[in-house]
């Protein structure tokens, strides 16, 4: 069996617990670099906002991609999961209100 099938059969509510562990590590690990690039382009963008707007980048990728999830999905079902598209919508706000503009 593969390690990643393996490890991707642990959910929670429907949700692997390994994909979002692992996209939120991902970014931890990032954000500094990620940071350096964005404050060359004039943005300014903390760690905590990478951390926030991890799963909202995250459905809009799959989404551009065409990659089904069980979030993305429920994010874009129209008559329901109305928690859902709140709380997503909730960690979008709170990763942009921290982002500023600084002068190159």
């Amino acid at each position: 069996m593969n390690i990643f099938i393996w490890l991707r059969q642990f959910r929670v509510a429907g949700y692997a617990i390994f994909d979002l562990t692992a996209s939120f590590l991902v970014v931890y690990f990032l954000a500094p670099y990620l940071t350096k690039l964005f404050r060359k382009l004039g943005v300014a963008i903390p760690r905590s906002s990478w951390l926030f707007l991890t799963l909202p980048i995250a459905i809009i990728v799959h989404k551009i991609f065409g990659i089904s999830t069980p979030l993305t999905e429920q994010f874009f079902f129209l008559d329901g999961f109305i928690s859902i598209k709140i709380f997503v919508l909730l960690l979008l706000v709170m990763g942009l209100k921290d982002i500023r503009l600084v002068k190159r």
